[in-house]
């Protein structure tokens, strides 16, 4: 048996549109197959159709811009009603038209808050914008490495099934081999309940290996919103050893990476917070008008009317403890978030770097288990067989038997941490820098 590599260039596939992807997944499904196999392509596509944060994110873009369009508008004017000068005491109690003053009062006023205020409000707003934005982008990195990682490992489980199933007509032909040398009375019944402890061993491999499929295949349900059974992975992965851009690339954009994207807008949101703050020692004013109406006196004779114009401007003669304390509190949380960032490049910086030691590690040993040792396993355990139906010792085959079933084990886990590791990388940039 040759094992096949799985180092190749991704198969060129006709692209469909989503739509007919899902039609011809849930309906030729039971003609063909136990369930719809699905492209890397594919799969990254839905996915991104239906992750419900991807929605969340852009309804908290939606809320930001409707709040920034009316961040740095005028207050609302105020309607204000009100009774003067009416005596309450005296012989001319609760008289309207005792006293030439009682006038009853219809008023409107209007807060004009600092220019200076309101363009801090308006860049806030816009900062606010940017943020969301900047969530939006990062968590759409996030699912495309979220279903690439689902993806890849339901292949990199259906790979390991199918090499373990294929030991299964080497295992039956030892106990074949081992129950024809007991009838010829050359074997022994140790040699034959091994050959059967052996296949059965193999089955339960082969359980724990379906096992782990029907895992990762739920793992990849959950990015597509469909049923488990109904999904397979279909055609091959990317390449996966080879990057969207060049490791060195990756080390000299970090603070272009998805984990950095939220960092950058927040640290600007504190800086124009800071702004804000600022601004609020910038005096406030209103202005009202009022129209004050009076009764006719008891003579008969008429009384003019009143006409009120009020104007109040905020004095701010005591900023030490109070707009210095918000200056003060807000440029303290910039320097927390600068320092935060610096400390989340440092982090993601070191990530990067361990994932790409990984990556070229990993590629090296499944590289060297594809052209190497998976092969000569194979060649061992068949010549260690063919030599027991000759009449050798059963133990070598045993033994071949053992290691090859590990290999093929480690094989398959070694590829899914390859496309874990690679998903990790290929997914740290904005589509717009690169396309995977």
């Amino acid at each position: 048996m040759s094992f096949p590599f799985f180092l190749h260039r991704r198969c060129r596939t006709r692209r469909w549109p989503a739509a007919w992807v899902l039609v011809i997944g849930f309906v030729v499904t039971p003609a063909w197959s136990s369930a719809a196999g699905i492209s890397f392509d594919d799969a990254q596509r839905l996915a991104a159709e239906r992750a419900p944060m991807l929605r969340a994110r852009q309804a908290q873009i939606a809320a930001t811009r409707e709040e920034a369009v009316r961040a740095a508008a005028l207050p609302d004017p105020k309607l204000t009603l009100g009774l003067a000068n009416w005596p309450v005491t005296g012989a001319d109690a609760f008289d309207f038209r005792a006293d030439d003053m009682t006038m009853k009062q219809i008023g409107v006023m209007q807060e004009f808050p600092a220019r200076a205020k309101r363009q801090a409000r308006q860049a806030v707003a816009d900062r606010g914008i940017e943020q969301a934005q900047a969530l939006s982008a990062a968590e759409r990195l996030a699912v495309r490495r979220g279903v690439a990682e689902a993806w890849i490992a339901l292949w990199a489980a259906r790979r390991e099934v199918s090499a373990l199933q294929t030991l299964r007509e080497p295992a039956d032909v030892a106990v074949r081999t081992a129950k024809a040398r007991l009838a010829g009375g050359i074997g022994t019944v140790t040699d034959t309940l091994a050959t059967q402890a052996a296949a059965l061993e193999l089955e339960n491999r082969i359980d724990a290996a379906q096992a782990t499929s029907e895992a990762a295949r739920a793992g990849l349900a959950r990015w597509l919103c469909v049923e488990p059974e109904d999904l397979d992975a279909e055609d091959a992965p990317p390449e996966l050893t080879e990057l969207p851009v060049a490791p060195a690339t990756l080390l000299a954009s970090i603070d272009r990476q998805g984990p950095l994207l939220p960092w950058r807008s927040r640290e600007a949101l504190a800086e124009v917070e800071v702004d804000a703050a600022i601004a609020e020692k910038r005096p406030d004013w209103s202005l009202g008008v009022t129209y004050g109406q009076r009764d006719r006196m008891p003579n008969g004779e008429s009384r003019s009317d009143m006409l009120m114009v009020e104007v109040a401007i905020d004095l701010p003669l005591f900023p030490r403890n109070r707009q210095d304390r918000g200056v003060a509190a807000r440029r303290a949380e910039l320097d927390a978030v600068v320092a935060e960032r610096e400390e989340a490049r440092r982090l993601q910086t070191e990530t990067v770097r361990r994932a790409l030691a990984d990556w070229q590690g990993l590629q090296r040993q499944v590289t060297r288990k594809e052209t190497e040792s998976l092969p000569l396993a194979h060649d061992r355990a068949k010549t260690a067989l063919a030599a027991y139906a000759g009449g050798g010792d059963l133990q070598p085959w045993l033994e071949a038997r053992r290691d090859e079933i590990e290999l093929h084990l480690e094989h398959a886990r070694h590829l899914g941490e390859l496309g874990r590791v690679w998903a990790a990388l290929a997914y740290l940039l904005p589509d717009q820098e690169f396309t995977p």
